[in-house]
């Protein structure tokens, strides 16, 4: 056993603290209804309860089985919860008598179950989890049908949609699992028995949910599921202990591909293997340094093998190392593989004994796991070389190039052969053979080493230019020579290909780093789907449309092509198949392979959101494996931005939508109310009037008179403040600018509010030289209106109302004083908003006062604030632009007196 990795180790004691914080949850699982779940629970909370733990029963459902309900006998029982619901009384979980009794462990039953209206949460596994964080230990019970990731499986077995469902997460929480299992004859026995439902119930449960085949399917679900989570634990406890011998509990596969025309028939037989043995399996393809030489038709090959992988059900991988062997090995080990499948070596047997085996590797390597090597004729015929004039060019210029270096270094070496010793210059000859690999090429360097020790000998040594060699230690030399010079050709080689691997992965890596970071920048998807082209298309050099479903069913591209202006109908054709499938199409698969372009579904976590259509400049850019991967790593980011902006704009609507039915019934509130009081005053009053008809003192009639004229006057305010928020909102209003004295516009005000006043004073202090003001004198005096009312209804009778005026610059600034008792806290802002009442009983009105005030003073170009008055009281000031360049209204006054 190695030595636990001290990482894992931090981060287990990190997840073992935060577990400690909370309590433990316990669930009792089961395929059905009526295996046994909430009596195994019982039986396990009274084991614990005789071992002097604190149990209450939160909530459980025996069905009227009396021996559930024996069961019950000597636990405490906490009281349910009353909830009418439509004329009707229903019993649930109290959640808040369960945290103040704070029981060691509490019993709840139906972890599905969806709570009443009213309730706290929505779903009882919400009550759980909140018990579990509040510290408190509970046993629950849960039917595998009601797991939300196999609510699809049951419903096509069963042909029954369940409702109430349990997230993966919280079953995944759980501290412990317990399976109750029963099998389906005894099941189907108790069922007749009527031991799980009433009579007529159980009749209907026969026919339906309970057919012996549902029973059967949910009863493998839920032996499945159990064993999941048993080898997800024995995973992780072989993680935590750096455990690295395979433990074969469950049989994992992988298969090794590579450029092989084998390589189908590995995948076939495996996949095979697989479905006999019922274990997953990975497709596993190593790329080696040397694979950034290989030729396209090589590259094409392993990225068919690895579409072939998927679409037989593997999970596929693309692994990096110098040695097939060891990267297989490595990852085997960490993936607890048990099984790993080889194609059995080709060629003839001197190869494999000068350059070694993979397969004898393996074998030698693989400890606990078992080698398979698959032999037989390859599926289809082996393709030539895709550029084979090109690639005969290449390597001649290698060889031509290894001639010329191993020339110059000679003539060198000649030079300076007066000067130097033989054992010297033979440096200058190494030196000459890494420059030779560092080309990158090994047949080359080989040519490099042999002719650069046989040049040494037969230009440096002793008798030149001959290949005699008069003293025998030149021959350690040449060895050595050779040696060394094949040993430094092979590791410039190497790191010759290993920097260039590094170069790729470090370019795949920037390209995913600057899209990530520009896609999390943004939630509109207009500027993702700029962002998405822009990159995709200087990453892969290639013309890029993203796709998305508009309105009309079709697809709306976020950019033109450059070639033939826009997608014909073929092509959309395409794009629009993938988007229906969520499968790639197009060139270069397998799929309408007559298109023009390569299209790629942009798949979120729900559905396919759009498609990505890609023409390159260059097909090998895309066709290569790691490129190709890429790309489905770009378009699977794509569509997860994508869809987390379609959430976000499906979010503000809900939230504009939930405004304005906040509005709506604000408004409905407000002048349902204001509308009918009113109303009832005039009414009663007229009918007074007409009732009493010659009967009522003159006194009388005038109050009654003074009432429908009072309240008629207020209908009147009020419906001129609807109308004139409306016409604000809307922008209809046209705002008319003149100089106007402010003094004039507050006495026509005040003029018209003197009802509203009684016998409040109301103080002016404006100065003599107070500047005009550029305003509309029909909107302000209609502020000035609202604003007197607003402090009428908050200042008592006999208290004074002050108005204050003062030049701020080119600003005149306003204060209207009250004598009430002022604003709320935090009310400042929320005065002005729309519907927006103060408290008490001089809060009457529809709330739209102070929100017309704002929207006057915003269109004039003035601020206003709500504040509280340091001697009492509420104050709002505003300001207004003042008139420059023309003489105050005192000014004026004194000119036409003089006049």
């Amino acid at each position: 056993m190695s030595r636990p990795d001290p990482d894992r180790l931090l981060a287990r004691v990190a997840e073992q603290e935060s577990r400690a914080r909370r309590g433990r949850l316990k669930v009792f699982f089961g395929a059905a209804a009526g295996v046994g779940k909430t009596y195994a629970m019982l039986e396990a909370a009274r084991s614990k309860q005789r071992d002097s733990v604190d149990v209450v029963v939160g909530y459980v459902e025996t069905h009227r089985r009396s021996e559930t309900e024996a069961l019950l006998e000597g636990l405490e029982i906490l009281p349910r919860r009353q909830t009418g619901y439509r004329g009707t009384t229903l019993e649930e979980f109290d959640l808040d008598a369960a945290l103040a009794r704070r029981p060691a462990l509490i019993l709840v039953d139906e972890l599905a179950h969806t709570n009443a209206a009213g309730s706290r949460h929505t779903k009882r596994w919400q009550d759980v989890l909140e018990l579990v964080q509040a510290g408190l230990e509970v046993y629950t019970t849960l039917n595998v049908q009601h797991l939300e990731s196999l609510t699809d499986v049951v419903a096509r077995i069963t042909g029954i949609q369940v409702r109430e469902t349990v997230p993966d997460s919280v079953f995944e929480q759980a501290d412990e699992i317990e399976l109750v299992d029963l099998p389906v004859v005894e099941l189907l026995k108790r069922l007749e028995e009527g031991k799980v439902y009433l009579p007529q119930q159980a009749g209907r449960a026969l026919e339906n949910f309970f057919r012996e085949g549902n029973l059967i399917a949910l009863r493998e679900m839920a032996l499945r599921r159990t064993a999941d989570r048993v080898d997800l634990q024995m995973e992780a406890y072989r993680r935590d202990r750096s455990i690295e011998a395979n433990w074969p509990v469950t049989d994992r596969i992988m298969v090794s591909i590579g450029a092989s025309p084998f390589s189908a028939r590995l995948l076939r037989a495996t996949a095979r293997a697989a479905r006999r043995l019922r274990a997953p399996w990975v497709a596993a393809f190593v790329e080696t340094p040397g694979f950034t030489q290989a030729s396209q038709d090589v590259r094409s090959r392993v990225l068919s093998a690895l579409r072939l992988a998927e679409r037989l059900g593997a999970e596929t991988v693309t692994l990096t190392g110098s040695r097939v062997s060891e990267a297989l090995l490595d990852y085997a080990k960490a993936r607890n593989v048990t099984r790993l499948v080889i194609g059995k070596p080709a060629g003839p047997l001197w190869k494999r004994l000068l350059r070694g085996s993979i397969l004898d590797e393996l074998i030698q390597g693989s400890g606990d796991i078992d080698i398979y090597a698959i032999s037989g004729e390859p599926a289809t015929p082996e393709a030539p070389p895709a550029s084979p004039v090109r690639t005969a060019s290449r390597a001649t210029r290698g060889y031509w190039h290894a001639l010329l270096v191993v020339g110059v270094t000679t003539v060198l070496s000649r030079l300076l052969l007066p000067v130097l010793e033989p054992t010297n210059l033979s440096m200058i000859y190494l030196l000459g053979v890494v420059l030779v690999a560092m080309r990158g090429a090994r047949g080359p360097a080989m040519l490099a080493a042999v002719l650069s020790v046989a040049a040494f000998d037969f230009f440096c040594v002793p008798p030149y230019l001959t290949f005699a060699v008069s003293d025998t230690q030149y021959l350690l030399t040449f060895a050595v020579m050779f040696g060394v010079a094949l040993v430094v050709s092979s590791l410039t080689l190497s790191i010759r290909q290993q920097e260039r691997s590094a170069v790729e992965r470090a370019k795949r890596t920037e390209a995913l780093y600057r899209l990530s970071h520009q896609m999390a920048g943004s939630l509109n998807a207009g500027v993702l789907v700029e962002v998405i082209t822009a990159i995709t298309a200087e990453t892969f050099h290639a013309n890029v449309a993203v796709l998305l479903p508009n309105t009309d069913g079709g697809l709306a591209g976020g950019r033109e092509w450059k070639e033939n202006s826009l997608l014909d109908a073929a092509e959309q054709a395409v794009a629009r198949w993938v988007l229906d499938h969520g499968q790639p199409a197009g060139r270069s698969t397998q799929t309408l392979p007559g298109a023009r372009a390569l299209y790629l579904p942009l798949t979120g976590s729900e559905k396919t959101v759009g498609v990505l259509g890609i023409l390159p400049s260059d097909w090998e850019i895309v066709e290569n494996p790691e490129q190709f991967h890429l790309l489905e790593t770009f378009a699977s980011q794509a569509a997860l931005a994508l869809e987390r902006a379609e959430i976000a704009r499906q979010a503000r609507q809900s939230e504009i939508q939930a405004e304005a039915e906040r509005m709506r019934t604000s408004l409905l509130s407000a002048v349902s109310h204001d509308l009918r009081t009113p109303l009832a005053s005039i009414t009663g009053a007229a009918t007074g009037l007409l009732a009493q008809a010659g009967r009522l003192d003159q006194a009388t009639s005038r109050e009654l008179l003074e009432t429908i004229s009072d309240e008629a006057d207020r209908l009147n305010r009020l419906v001129t403040n609807l109308l004139e928020m409306t016409r604000l909102e809307s922008g209809a209003v046209e705002v008319r600018k003149e100089w106007h004295p402010l003094e004039e516009i507050l006495g026509a005000a005040l003029k018209r509010t003197e009802r509203q006043l009684g016998d409040r004073p109301v103080r002016l202090d404006l100065p003599a030289d107070l500047p005009m003001v550029a305003v509309d004198d029909v909107l302000l005096q209609q502020a000035f209106i609202n604003l007197l009312d607003n402090a009428a209804k908050y200042t008592p009778a006999g208290a004074a109302i002050e108005i204050r005026a003062r030049a701020a610059g080119e600003m005149v600034e306003v204060e209207v004083r009250d004598s009430g008792p002022g604003f709320p806290p935090g009310a400042g802002k929320q005065v002005f908003d729309k519907f927006y009442r103060g408290a008490g009983e001089a809060a009457r009105g529809a709330g739209l006062g102070l929100a017309i005030v704002k929207a006057i003073i915003d269109v004039h170009g003035g601020q206003i604030e709500a504040v509280n008055h340091p001697q009492g009281g509420a104050c709002l000031r505003f300001t207004l632009p003042a008139a420059t360049g023309v003489p105050s209204a005192a000014a004026l006054r004194e000119q036409e007196h003089a006049g």
